[in-house]
């Protein structure tokens, strides 16, 4: 099986704090991997340094065995690796279409005079999707105006619109509503296997991860603590007693 993502001894620190300390793992092409831990063990850092937000002090991030961990955020997304977030970064003043329009890069404009650059390819793209992720009825609402967790499929479906090779996505249940759950796990694993998109899930909901990832890491304290099934990894004293024990 081939590699997508592969993170060896990879350190960073922010002044005093060590965030990640040595930290290897690797998210194998095709598949959905899951990172849990609790609460400041590095996490969402170790993801902004494989998306290029910060540099890391030491190792290696390599992208479909290309090295990485030198290059700007927008050259690793234009290679296919993208991230979406706690908090979504959509324009609650633009409809759903118009913010899948504007998440496709765009020559330098403003905003406005690149909403007038797209095709009906473009356009019929930004429609399928938002039907895909269960949004198409509420598409022409201002998205400020749709819930937090029609907001985070919103943004999932504007990640979907850039045909990303590999996503990570960080807690993307946080916040939504249960009865919107499910079928967010579902349009995940359809990305997946429809798609054929890699994914990296950050997530704090164990029932979610235990049925969604194949093959999940942990974290602890900045190191990575242990690697595993969902099965392995609910069974495993070191996990328990770090994270689990808490959930």
């Amino acid at each position: 099986m081939t590699t997508t993502i592969d993170v060896s001894g990879v350190s960073k620190s922010f002044g005093g704090v060590v965030a990640n300390r040595e930290v290897s793992l690797s998210v194998n092409t095709g598949t959905i991997t899951g990172l849990i831990g609790p609460n400041g063990s590095g996490k969402t850092t170790l993801f902004n340094s494989i998306v290029g937000y910060h540099p890391i002090d030491s190792g290696s991030i390599k992208f479909e065995s290309s090295e990485i961990s030198e290059l700007s955020v927008q050259q690793i997304a234009r290679r296919g690796l993208l991230r979406t977030f706690q908090q979504t970064r959509i324009y609650g003043a633009m409809n759903g279409v118009e913010n899948m329009l504007i998440s496709l890069p765009h020559r330098k404009m403003s905003i406005w005079d690149a909403l007038k650059t797209f095709t009906r390819e473009d356009y019929e793209r930004a429609d399928h999707l938002l039907e895909f992720v269960g949004l198409y009825e509420k598409r022409m609402l201002k998205s400020g105006d749709l819930s937090f967790g029609q907001q985070k499929l919103l943004e999932f479906a504007m990640a979907l619109m850039n045909e990303p090779t590999c996503l990570l996505l960080d807690e993307p249940t946080a916040g939504i509503n249960p009865t919107l759950i499910n079928g967010l796990i579902d349009r995940l694993k359809r990305a997946n296997s429809e798609f054929g998109i890699t994914l990296f899930v950050i997530e704090h909901n164990m029932r979610v991860i235990m049925n969604l990832a194949e093959n999940i890491y942990c974290l602890a304290h900045g190191e990575l603590l242990a690697q595993g099934t969902p099965d392995e990894i609910q069974n495993d004293q070191r996990v328990i007693d770090a994270y689990l024990g808490a959930h």
